[in-house]
């Protein structure tokens, strides 16, 4: 447990998607199936609270995202969410788009791994949920869509212009923000937009050892490693370099490293602490 938290007890029980935590893997399962996992504004502030609060528990060390039945996530509801935004005022609708900005900055920001387990279709908001996720498992039958342009919004909607060309590469962010078109798992694989494709009955135990293998792994290089992607992404190549340089030189001082060597010198595997 972080010795930097206040007094205030982290959450246990989340009302607006399914909650578990088990061997420092937790688990967000979006429990919406009759509306394909679609979002409301109840799930999107959840789950931007729960970003918030899983850095400093200390005892998590990946995050898995996936959804209960045929669907990963469909994006926002229309009758919850799109429905009720034709109402809004200017400052109640920026209000709302900096909240679901909020959770995928949270995503990228949050010094653990996030496995995003695709399951169905992924598609506007979900599509940028999966997208903000640093793995991406995807079941055959997968299918991903931008769909914003599809109902009169902008495609660049949550960051999704900021990370999909960083991605897939700008020609094809630029296709398939601006047309709105489906792309299945294959070519998910095939533009980088997925890490894996599974067949559909095997993806809960890809996912389960994938995140199980990265929780028994070196924590704190994950999160180092993660924080520098994020981080490097904007600054010059002679800021990249200094700023690695200076994260390598501290975690040299780890005990993961003094581990690794000692575990090397004793014909062991290394008993990792995340510290």
């Amino acid at each position: 447990m972080s010795p930097f938290r206040g007094s205030a007890v982290f959450t246990e029980s989340w009302q607006n998607f399914d909650f578990a935590l088990e061997d420092g893997v937790a688990t967000v399962t979006f429990s919406r199936p009759d509306k394909l996992n679609a979002l409301t504004f109840d799930v999107y502030a959840d789950l931007r609270d729960l970003l918030g609060e899983l850095p400093h528990r200390g005892d998590v060390r990946v995050l898995v995202l996936t959804g209960e039945g045929r669907g990963f996530c469909s994006g926002g509801d229309v009758e919850e969410i799109i429905g009720e935004l034709q109402k809004m005022s200017a400052g109640e609708l920026l209000d709302f788009t900096r909240m679901s900005g909020a959770v995928v900055k949270a995503m990228r920001e949050a010094p653990l791994p996030i496995v995003a387990a695709v399951n169905g279709v992924a598609a506007g908001a979900g599509a940028v949920l999966a997208l903000a996720a640093d793995l991406r498992l995807v079941a055959r039958s997968a299918k991903f869509a931008f769909l914003f342009t599809r109902v009169g919004l902008a495609g660049a909607d949550m960051g999704a212009a900021y990370l999909l060309p960083r991605l897939v590469g700008l020609g094809k962010a630029t296709e398939l923000l601006l047309l709105g078109d489906e792309v299945d798992a294959e070519g998910a694989a095939a533009i980088g937009l997925a890490t894996r494709v599974v067949d559909d009955d095997e993806l809960p135990a890809a996912a389960n050892d994938l995140a199980r293998s990265l929780a028994k792994g070196p924590a704190l290089a994950h999160a180092t490693t993660k924080v520098l992607l994020t981080r490097e992404l904007d600054m010059s190549l002679g800021d990249a370099i200094e700023m690695e340089a200076l994260a390598q030189a501290l975690l040299m001082k780890s005990d993961d490293f003094g581990e690794f060597y000692a575990a090397w010198t004793e014909g062991r595997s290394p008993a990792w602490t995340g510290r």
